[in-house]
């Protein structure tokens, strides 16, 4: 007898072997039982058939037809597919020990150990040997590979038996012996893998024969897993053989790999298709919301564009205060939707290199650059539109200002100008006396005094009427036409007082008798007058002022003004007695007057009436300019309070920058930890708005105001805006950051600790706190990190591949994201196409095309319906009609070809 177990100590495969040891345990001393070696008999017999078929030959009785060692060197080439020695064709005993042995040295050569199993046992046909042999070579080559979870063969195959059956009701498997004995556990081994066969529910418990009789006449009908035990042997006996059952659930098993790697294929395939779908959903949100935003963007710039000007400051306090209801509540949702855009599209690329697909570029014109240049437009629009609208305010403010003045200096004139030509026109003097005419040259004389007094007037009614055209007032055509009246008539006036002077300057030699107290009374009575009116046209003179400044200036000047008014009095009461001291040397002197002074229409009376009303408008003066100064008080106030809180508001916002900007770089904790930690500071953040709003209220109070400056404070409404846009797009870009890092980590199963290291390392070489290393700093992360790198230069070697990876643009900066995505390649697996290609092959039958009927089989509709309408028709030598091209397909995911 030839000792295998002496002669084979060469070291076995695995634990493979260890199995193999625990399970060659059989009765070695001992007779088996005869129902088990009944049920051997049967099984393996079979089992030894089903492979001797594939040769054209078969065994009938195991233990004689192995003597001779033919068939079994026979079994050994098929189930193996190797050549063994060549057998000897003797029939003498010694030729058949010696074909015995060359098999029993194969079995050895694959790491078997042989115990106390020799040639001679086999060839005197030992029966118990003989089972013994062929159930080492079931083990070895039918069991030993099966492994479920790194188990052992007996143990993976018990494993998968469990898995597959868990559905079913009254199958529990537990072992390969009294968990078979009803059949039930057959049956839903093939009814779990092809439904069609079997009526599961039709079945009885209490039925094992009609259950065990309908499995085995199904395998070996469909599944070509010959019959290797009967119904009523393992009905009949108490405990069933654990050999032989096992070597007929293992034929289940090898009959079902098939549909094994192709579920395994499916679900590769499903998986692949899923990131691809919600990758697609990304991309079309994105665009939409892109669209929506530039077409907003697009509608509203025109309107910020729009320069139509207004006729009257109401107006254009209206066009303001739709420009502050579109900053306040039509611009805010725009800036989250641009925010939550950027958001969107970071997390996309993301998703997609964590994938290994291409990066996402949108259509042309809505990328984020394409965005922000917009917005940037935007903006813009919108600072010139808010500057116009305070121009022109300030403008039509002006221009309301000055019509109006213009309209009572014209009026005050008109008045004045009113009978003046038919007075100069009048021939009075043809049959007046020498005193009269006398006195007519002098009244004369006196009149153009008071037109040259006039003069002034008219020039500043022209001067204004000209400012209202370079202002383009609205209503210029009826000035223009006003002021064109009032100085055709002054060139009137002139040439007609030119025409009067030369006729009575003609007569004035015969006229000899004048009054030169009346003469004198009239040259001065005429400026006094003149002043008078001056005076009272000052005293109603309209004023606009924007600070305290303005309005103490005219306050100081109507003070001066009220200064002049002594010597003024004195000027009146010296009028006064001039025409006081006529009165009384026309009674000395018995002198009868007719009454009216001949040198001037002006009379004591008029004068003093005159008097009485400019003293009358000097306290409504002072009444006015004190409200004026009072209102501008208010203004200041309203400055002040702007400044604090702009003040406040500005502060605030500048540290939030800074401790967002440290905040991104401390963070400690697990990725959670630190996400909402960052939510919780966002919401801490956003508990300010109510201050915001404050500010806003108060500015819309400066602007009801018409305030244009603020001498309390350098901030700008317009600037706190935007410096508080950017602190929520800021806070909101580094919450979109650490959530980019979960899913880093957990789509590449990054543990904690390793993304502490990572963080740890680019935050120690990162010294300016950029968020970004430079090609040295980057070197050394990389040395501390273990790589092999110190002695690379840039551009060579190693640190020239990872730097191509990291930055592939050249900029010569690393930002952790890209650090991040690069040490998640470095450590993990991730689907590729040659996968996916073979996964499809599996699923095709090894064919290089698929059909349209395979992928609704194999796949779930949505996915199978994803395929066929992208996957192009193959074009191959051995397509078939409806055959679809899967490996361009496969390649067109990854970015690596076009479909």
């Amino acid at each position: 007898m030839v000792d295998y177990h002496a002669a084979n100590n060469q070291p076995s495969a695995g634990g493979a072997q260890t199995y193999m040891e625990q399970e060659n345990d059989w009765d070695r001393d001992l007779l088996l039982d005869p129902a088990w070696e009944k049920q051997q008999r049967k099984t393996f017999t079979a089992w030894c058939n089903s492979h001797l078929r594939k040769a054209g030959t078969q065994i009938d009785n195991i233990e004689e037809d192995f003597r001779d060692g033919l068939k079994l060197m026979l079994l050994l080439e098929v189930i193996s597919g190797e050549r063994l020695p060549k057998p000897e064709r003797g029939k003498m005993r010694v030729h058949k020990i010696n074909n015995v042995n060359k098999a029993l040295d194969f079995i050895a050569s694959k790491g078997v150990k042989l115990v106390s199993i020799g040639a001679e046992e086999i060839v005197d046909g030992n029966a118990k040997m003989t089972l013994g042999m062929i159930w080492t070579i079931i083990l070895r080559f039918a069991i030993q590979d099966i492994s479920v979870e790194e188990t052992s063969a007996k143990e993976g195959l018990l494993l998968w038996c469990q898995r597959k059956t868990a559905p079913y009701k009254n199958v529990n498997v537990q072992n390969f012996h009294i968990s078979w004995k009803d059949g039930l556990a057959f049956n839903a081994l093939i009814h779990r893998h092809r439904p069609d066969l079997i009526d599961y529910d039709s079945l009885r418990k209490d039925d094992p024969v009609t259950n065990l009789e309908n499995a085995f006449e199904v395998a070996e009908k469909y599944l070509d897993i010959p019959k290797m035990l009967d119904a009523e042997d393992i009905v009949g006996t108490l405990r069933p053989d654990e050999k032989a059952i096992m070597t007929y659930v293992s034929c289940f098993y090898h009959a079902f790999s098939g549909a094994q790697k192709a579920e395994t294929a499916a679900n590769r395939i499903c998986k692949v298709l899923a990131v691809n779908q919600e990758n697609e959903q990304m991309m079309e949100d994105y665009e939409k919301l892109a669209s929506d935003l530039l077409e907003w963007i697009r509608r509203t710039i025109p309107w910020l564009e729009n320069r139509t000007q207004e006729k009257t400051v109401q107006d254009m306090q209206a066009k303001q205060e739709d420009f502050r209801d579109y900053r306040c509540v039509h611009k805010p949702p725009k800036v989250q939707e641009k925010c939550q855009l950027e958001i969107s599209f970071n997390t996309l690329q993301t998703k997609l290199r964590l994938s290994n697909r291409p990066a996402f570029m949108p259509s042309e014109g809505r990328m984020v650059s394409d965005i922000n240049g917009a917005w940037h437009t935007l903006e813009g629009a919108e600072k010139g539109y808010e500057e116009w609208i305070l121009s022109e305010i300030r403008r039509l403010e002006r221009l309301e200002h000055l019509a109006e003045k213009f309209h009572q200096k014209a009026a005050i004139h008109e008045s004045w100008t009113d009978g003046k030509e038919a007075m100069l026109t009048q021939k009075d003097y043809e049959t007046s006396t020498l005193s009269e005419v006398k006195a007519l040259l002098r009244k004369h004389e006196a009149f153009e005094s008071d037109l040259a007094a006039h003069q002034d007037r008219v020039e500043q009614i022209a001067a204004i009427a000209q400012e209202l055209n370079e202002l383009d007032y609205y209503d210029s055509a009826s000035v223009n036409a006003r002021c064109q009246k009032i100085c055709d008539q002054w060139d009137t006036l002139g040439s007609l007082t030119q025409s009067r002077k030369e006729s009575l300057e003609r007569t004035e030699k015969q006229l000899e008798s004048i009054d030169e107290l009346y003469l004198e009374y009239a040259k001065r009575a005429a400026p006094f007058n003149n002043w008078m009116e001056g005076a009272m046209e000052d005293l109603q003179d309209m004023f606009i002022v924007h600070n305290i400044e303005e309005i103490q200036g005219l306050i100081t000047a109507h003070e001066q003004f009220k200064s002049t008014l002594t010597e003024a009095n004195k000027e009146r009461e010296a009028i006064q007695a001039i025409q006081a001291e006529v009165q009384k040397i026309a009674q000395s002197n018995g002198i009868k007057l007719s009454g009216a002074n001949p040198y001037t229409t002006i009379t004591p009376e008029s004068i003093d009436s005159k008097w009485e009303k400019a003293m009358a408008m000097v306290p409504l003066r002072d009444t006015a300019l004190q409200d004026e100064l009072n209102k501008q008080n208010s203004n200041d106030n309203l400055r002040a309070t702007f400044a604090t809180q702009a003040n406040t508001v500005g502060a605030y916002i500048q540290a939030k920058m800074e401790e967002i900007g440290r905040i991104s770089i401390e963070m400690n904790g697990t990725l959670e930890d630190q996400l909402t930690s960052l939510k919780d500071y966002q919401k801490n953040i956003m508990s300010y708005m109510p201050e915001i709003n404050k500010l806003e209220g108060c500015h819309q109070l400066i602007q009801e105001a018409l305030i244009f400056d603020n001498q309390y404070t350098s901030y700008t409404m317009e600037h706190l805006r935007v410096g508080w846009e950017q602190l929520l797009t800021t806070i909101a870009r580094t919450i979109n950051e650490v959530e980019n890092q979960i899913l880093t980590r957990d789509a590449k199963g990054i543990s904690q600790e390793q993304l502490y290291e990572y963080r740890a390392s680019f935050n120690h070489f990162d010294k300016d706190h950029s968020g970004a290393l430079m090609a040295e700093e980057f070197k050394a992360c990389l040395i501390s990190l273990g790589y092999d790198v110190e002695n690379d230069k840039q551009g060579d070697g190693e640190f020239a591949r990872i730097m191509g990876i990291v930055d592939p643009n050249g900029s010569g900066a690393v930002t952790f994201q890209a650090f991040i995505d690069f040490m998640s390649r470095e450590t993990t697996d991730t689907d590729t196409a040659d996968q996916v290609i073979a996964s499809f092959k599996i699923l095709a039958g090894d064919k290089n095309f698929i059909t349209a009927e395979e992928l609704r089989r194999e796949l779930p509709p949505d996915q199978a319906e994803y395929c066929i309408a992208r996957m192009a028709p193959y074009t191959g030598p051995d397509g078939a009609p409806g055959a679809l091209d899967y490996m361009s397909f496969s390649t067109a995911l990854y970015g690596e070809s076009d479909l």
